[in-house]
């Protein structure tokens, strides 16, 4: 199945475990918040700092996994064009919109589409911010750069347990998060 995901908005997918997922950025330089919670249990959902803790790196690569909350494997990254995805970020919320752009009141944002996906009220979300370029400095500093992914660019994940997406094209256009604009992204399930 296809499905496509318009510029700031998010959609929900139920996933079987087996099943491979590809996410694609059509365009180029677009950043996907991709979370999951379990569909058994949606208080057991992914953690980017789990996942960290136990590939002991900051860095996805062919052959990671990622894990969820209860250090279950969740997904396993199959394939990569990009390489490099941020799992430090929480989703763009209006908060953050306020506090770096003035500009919070009715802006569109990855946690509300990712809420309004799952039908969840989840205060934050800490999602795999799928083709996010983010930079750290010896010194600790990070800063956010313009995607390296390049139109038609995938990467590959298998689902190693039954679960339901929350994936949102990312709303921040403020920044070169998104390349300094927003769009479309599509996700293949097979």
């Amino acid at each position: 199945m296809e499905y496509y995901i318009n510029p700031c908005s998010g959609i929900s997918i139920d996933v079987k475990s087996g099943q491979m997922i590809s996410v694609i950025d059509i365009e180029g330089g677009q950043v996907v918040d991709f979370f999951a919670e379990s569909a058994v249990d949606s208080e057991e959902f992914l953690s980017p700092g789990v996942t960290i803790d136990c590939n002991e790196s900051l860095r996805l690569r062919v052959g990671d996994t990622i894990y969820t909350n209860l250090y279950k494997p969740m997904f396993k990254v199959i394939s990569d064009d990009v390489g490099e995805h941020d799992l430090l970020h929480p989703c763009c919320r209006p908060e953050m919109y306020e506090f770096f752009y003035h500009n919070g009141d009715n802006h569109s944002n990855c946690l509300d589409n990712i809420n309004g996906a799952l039908n969840s009220k989840r205060p934050i979300i800490h999602p795999v911010n799928i083709f996010m370029y983010s930079e750290i400095d010896g010194n600790g500093d990070l800063k956010v750069k313009k995607p390296l992914s390049k139109a038609g660019d995938k990467v590959v994940l298998e689902t190693l347990m039954d679960v339901r997406l929350g994936i949102a094209a990312c709303s921040v256009s403020e920044s070169e998060c998104n390349s300094g604009k927003c769009t479309a992204v599509k996700i293949i399930v097979e």
